[in-house]
């Protein structure tokens, strides 16, 4: 039997003991004030998050992937990370890839003895064919998930970068992947229920991953999505807007762009930006590997 004694997401809050007494208001509160921890403790990692990021960067930079794997909750939030970067992003649906132990029919329905699996790991990373120039960052608030494990470990065998995402200290992943960030907030409220503080610990770290390591691409110019995919009502009135802010012209003037730009809201940026035809607005981002920054500097 594993001893998960010693694990603080394990462990039983002694802020909430009469959690099932409490009235609705009063259960309201304390959840929101031990949801606080989940914020605070991610100060702590600052330094660690930043190295993960650079990695990150590097990966995307160099055509590679990013890669999560995890189970259960772990595995249903690098999910929900990977599959929100197309359209934010506008990348390739195989550029973040979001691994969960049981298959994707485990997202809504758990599968809870496959995270048991060191193999199953492997598999599914043999799978997708990782590569050397990928990364894989595990996610486990345990720090001892097998299937997270195994999957670490194939990946070190064929030289592919590693890191990982737990709520523990002292974890048996932090052994293994040395590039870990330690998210500890705290004893849960419901004791072992680690779909709460630790898990929205873990998604804003997600976040940080992924729309930093988009910043440091070129995907985000200030602080817009100027590749995101207009592929609805509402995202094609954002985009719109988009334009409009970031140049600072009349709507008309952003329509016409988009429409010549094919709908690509980078291009049509720059066309405005610097008053030229969507050919020489790519020629133009072509030099400065697209990002938009960059090209504004070199004007200036």
């Amino acid at each position: 039997m594993i001893d998960l004694s010693k694990m603080v997401t394990e462990q039983a809050n002694p802020n909430t003991k009469n959690l099932s007494f409490m009235s609705i208001q009063e259960a309201v509160r304390i959840m929101n004030q031990e949801d606080y921890n989940a914020v605070r403790c991610i100060e702590s990692q600052y330094d660690m998050i930043a190295k993960v990021i650079a990695l990150t960067s590097n990966v995307l930079e160099n055509k590679g992937r990013i890669i999560y794997m995890g189970a259960g909750t772990s595995g249903r939030l690098g999910v929900l990370d990977a599959v929100e970067c197309p359209p934010t992003f506008n990348v390739d649906a195989n550029t973040v890839i979001g691994l969960i132990a049981g298959g994707e029919t485990a997202f809504v329905k758990a599968v809870e003895g496959a995270e048991d699996s060191k193999e199953l790991g492997e598999e599914e990373l043999r799978k997708i064919q990782l590569c050397a120039d990928d990364i894989v960052i595990g996610i486990a608030a345990s720090g001892r998930t097998p299937y997270v494990i195994g999957g670490l470990k194939y990946a070190q065998s064929i030289n592919a970068a590693t890191c990982a995402i737990v709520c523990n200290p002292h974890s048996e992943i932090k052994k293994i992947t040395p590039l870990t960030i330690e998210l500890v907030p705290g004893p849960e409220v419901l004791t072992g229920s680690t779909r709460l503080k630790a898990a929205t610990a873990t998604k804003m770290v997600l976040n940080m991953i992924s729309t930093i390591s988009m910043i440091r691409i070129g995907k985000i110019y200030q602080n817009y999505m100027v590749d995101v995919k207009m592929s609805n009502e509402k995202l094609f009135s954002r985009g719109t807007n988009i334009v409009c802010s970031v140049t600072s012209c009349t709507k008309e003037t952003a329509l016409k762009a988009l429409e010549e730009a094919k709908g690509n809201v980078r291009l049509a940026i720059v066309m405005i930006l610097l008053d030229c035809d969507s050919l020489q607005a790519k020629e133009a981002l072509l030099k400065v590997n697209g990002r938009i920054q960059d090209l504004i500097d070199e004007e200036e």
